[in-house]
This record gives structure tokens, sequence and C-alpha cells, in this order.
């Protein structure tokens, strides 16, 4: 058993990280041991990074055990760099967690000054100074290389900076400056947010928190009036958004709801969030009350204002997108389902179900049919798959069969109409896969059928296996 993660006081009595749990006793015999759980340990950082999500949507992880926040143009509100420091440790302080942190213009030296300093505001031009008096270990090293420049007396920051780099870089390779020029703000490193961030947000923060359903939607609908305005200056509606609720104790609620087409009414993003918080009602627990709401817009899309008429009548299609929205927001996307052209010759794959919310994105309509050049007659019902037909005679090499079996019972051919030929498609099949031979058949009775043969007769089968495909109204 080894140390994986120490307190301040265990770190005051000079235990370290990878010391065994005996050797650490024996030094200490009244030391306090805890069983590690990185599932939970990870879990807990999750929630962590949720709640810092109030001070900047730039939250990234800072290996197992920090996060990175990306503040700029965001301590102007907050008043200032050393403001906002001071009030994310103070916060932590009272949900009780112990946390240490610095502000510098990289995150390499916020990093380092995090972990191997104080609660330090570093200014730009005083990288270097901040940087020298840290231990190597600071530079974020593979522990081996670290163990060697130590041993080779090369003990603080400020001693690689004084050494040779032509020297050192031969000897450990380029990986030791770039960690130092990445602390220095002389390469750059950028952080990579833990969640999409959106393309607009608001927010209200609030004096006295919030926790029933009433004062959150009416909230909602205040933040999506000022969503309003932007949207429109880009000439843009919002397809996904979401309504994020912070609880005083911590807890970050998030709410997403998506939209058919692009949508900027506030009444109606509200109406959206009605049906959300019907659906997790039993989820959102409310504690406390909520002390920030926020409403992004994670995607948009150009839309295009469309003058009413004098009629009186109300757009059916934008009812129809409208009752759309809030059964998807209320039961979830699988609920509505619509069929939408692919652009694929085979029949099975030229058409497929999508939610009903994304069929309507220009991205996701697929194939149009005016788009054929010229459009098939194809049967009104489509087997699912493809069921075996018995041929026992049929004209060679393209003509249609004369009489056939299929489930149990003989059919004798009266007109056929074909073949419309159709190739595999050999990015998905492979080179090798037949060609099929459609053909529209009547039978004595006047019953419509449309069956192929799969393969060419002699060139790729030499005989050929014949299936039914589907059948006309």
């Amino acid at each position: 058993m080894r140390i994986v993660a120490l307190d301040s006081l265990a770190e005051r009595l000079r235990l370290k990280r990878g010391q065994g749990v005996a050797e650490a006793r024996a030094m200490h015999p009244r030391l306090d041991v805890l069983p590690a759980d990185p599932a939970a340990d990870q879990s807990f950082l999750s929630g962590l990074a949720d709640w810092c999500d109030r001070y900047t949507p730039l939250v990234a992880y800072a290996g197992a055990d920090g996060l990175a926040l990306d503040i700029t143009g965001c301590t102007k509100l907050h008043g200032g760099e050393k403001a906002l420091l001071d009030d994310v440790l103070s916060r932590l302080f009272q949900l009780g967690v112990e946390a240490r942190g610095a502000i510098a213009a990289s995150p390499g030296l916020s990093w380092a000054l995090a972990r191997f300093s104080g609660n330090d505001v570093i200014e730009a031009g005083e990288e270097a100074v901040a940087l020298g008096p840290l231990p190597v270990t600071a530079l974020r090293l593979p522990q081996a290389l670290t163990d060697t420049l130590i041993r080779l007396g090369l003990t603080q920051v400020g001693d690689l900076m004084e050494a040779p780099r032509a020297a050192l870089a031969r000897r450990f390779g380029p990986l030791v400056f770039l960690r130092l020029d990445q602390a220095l703000g002389h390469d750059d490193e950028p952080l990579s947010p833990r969640r999409p961030v959106a393309e607009l947000s608001v927010e209200r923060r609030l004096i006295s928190p919030v926790s029933g359903e009433d004062d959150i939607l009416g909230l909602a609908l205040q933040l999506a009036d000022g969503l309003k305005g932007r949207l429109e200056e880009r000439g843009e509606g919002g397809r996904q958004f979401e309504l994020l609720l912070f609880r005083v104790d911590g807890k970050v609620f998030r709410l997403l709801a998506g939209t058919s087409s692009p949508l900027r009414d506030p009444k109606r993003i509200a109406a959206l969030y009605r049906e959300r918080l019907a659906a997790v009602h039993d989820d959102l627990d409310a504690g406390y009350g909520f002390e920030i709401l926020r409403l992004c817009v994670l995607k948009a899309e150009p839309i295009s204002s469309v003058q009413d008429d004098f009629s009186g009548r109300p757009d059916q299609s934008r009812a129809l997108a409208d009752f759309t929205d809030r059964v998807v927001a209320r039961f979830g996307d699988e609920v509505l389902s619509v069929a939408v052209l692919a652009a694929s010759h085979i029949p099975e794959r030229a058409a497929s179900l999508r939610p009903a919310r994304d069929a309507a994105s220009p991205a996701a309509k697929g194939l149009q049919a005016e788009e054929w050049p010229v459009v098939p007659v194809r049967p009104l019902r489509l087997l699912t798959h493809p069921e075996r037909v018995e041929v026992p005679v049929a004209d060679v090499p393209d003509g249609a069969p004369e009489r056939f079996f299929w489930r149990r019972t003989a059919y004798r051919v009266a007109r056929a109409e074909g073949p419309e030929r159709i190739a595999a498609e050999w990015w998905i099949d492979g080179e090798d896969a037949p060609t099929r031979d459609y053909f529209r058949i009547e039978d004595e009775t006047g019953r419509r059928f449309w069956m192929f043969r799969n393969g060419l007769f002699q060139r790729e089968r030499m005989h050929p296996d014949w299936f039914m495909h589907g059948i006309f109204a």
C-alpha cells in the first residue's frame, strides 16, 4: 500500500506521494489513512468543475487533482483578478474544500504556483521571477526525468534557466525546455474545455435563491428575452439550449432542450423548459434554492423572418414544430421519428428514421425527391429484410421468372417489367458484392410484387438467387 494523495498537514510532516504506508506509519504512528477511490475523486472533481462554470465557461481538467480556468475577460465581473481568486477560494472553503490557486498568464505557471507556492497573482513580465525558486517538479516532467535532473544538481527551475540549453536538450530531449517555455509563456499551451463553449449565454445572479418551478420558469423567460436581441443581430435562432441552475451548496443542474427549427421566441423557449422541468420533476432537488441561472445557446442556425398574413390563421408548420419540440422535451428524442431520404440507390438504405427534431435541420434532410433525375416506381410496402424466393423457371440471362414460390405459396407470373439494375455500393458491401436486377411482377390474380435477382447470370453467379423485396398496393 502506497500514498497517492496528501492533505496539507501530511505535507508539512514531509510525507510524499508514492511512499509506503508502513514507512509513513513508522514515522508517524498516529497517521490516519483512508482507502483511495479514484472514481469518487473524479466524480467530485467533475462536480467542482461544474461549480466553477459560474466564473467562466472555459473550465478544463489539470491532472487528476486540479482544474484550469481561462478567465480572460471575466475578471472585471468579479472586481479584478485578486478578488476573483479570493472569492473562489473562500467559497470553496465554505463548502468544506481545501484548495489552493494561482493566476498567471500561462496554464503551466498557474499549475506550478498552485502546487508549490501560495495563492498568488502574477503580473505580466514577472513569470521568470515567480518560477525560478520553484522545484523542477513544478515543470510537469516525468518522474524519472525529474529524478535525473535532481541528481545532477538541477533542483530548481532557476537552475535550468541558467543552464546551456543545447547541451541539456541533447541529453534529455526537447520536453524539458518545452515545459519551461510553456510555463514562462513563450510557447502556447491552449486549454481544452471539458464542455462545448456556448455561442451565446445570459445569466441572472439572485440576491435571494429561488426553488419553485414557477419562479424558475419566470426567470427562464427573462433570460430568453435577453437572448432574443442578440440572436436577431446575428440573424440566427437557437437549435439547442441549455439552462444551468447553480444551487447554493454548489450542485449544478443542466437542462438541455432542442428544437426542430431555429428558435428565438422567448415564450416558446420558456415553454420548452416547462416541459423539461415536468420531465425531471423528481430528479430536480432545489435544496436551499438556486442562486444563479444561466441560459446558453449551444447551437444556432440562420433563421429567415416570415411575415404573417392577414388571414388570421396560425402557421401550421410553426404549430407542428412547436408540438414536436414540446413532446420531445417532455419524453425524449426517441418518441417522434420521421423518414428521410438518403443518397443511396440500394432500396433499404435510401431512407432512414431520424428523430423528428433533427430531421428539420438542413444538414439532416437528406436527398430530396426532386433531386432524382428519374423517380423509379417503388412499392408502398418494403419488406424489412428481403425474403428468399424459389424460382424454378426464368428467362436467361436477364429475363423475369415465369413462376415462383414464396411463403409456401405458388404464383404464376402474368406480366413483368424490368430489369432495373442496381449495382452494389462497393465502399460498403465490397467490390465482389452482386448486382441486383429488380422486376415488377404481376401474377394471374392481379397481385403485384417487387423482386430482384441477386447477381448477374454466369458473370457473377452461375445460379443467382431470387428475393422478394416489396409489395405494391
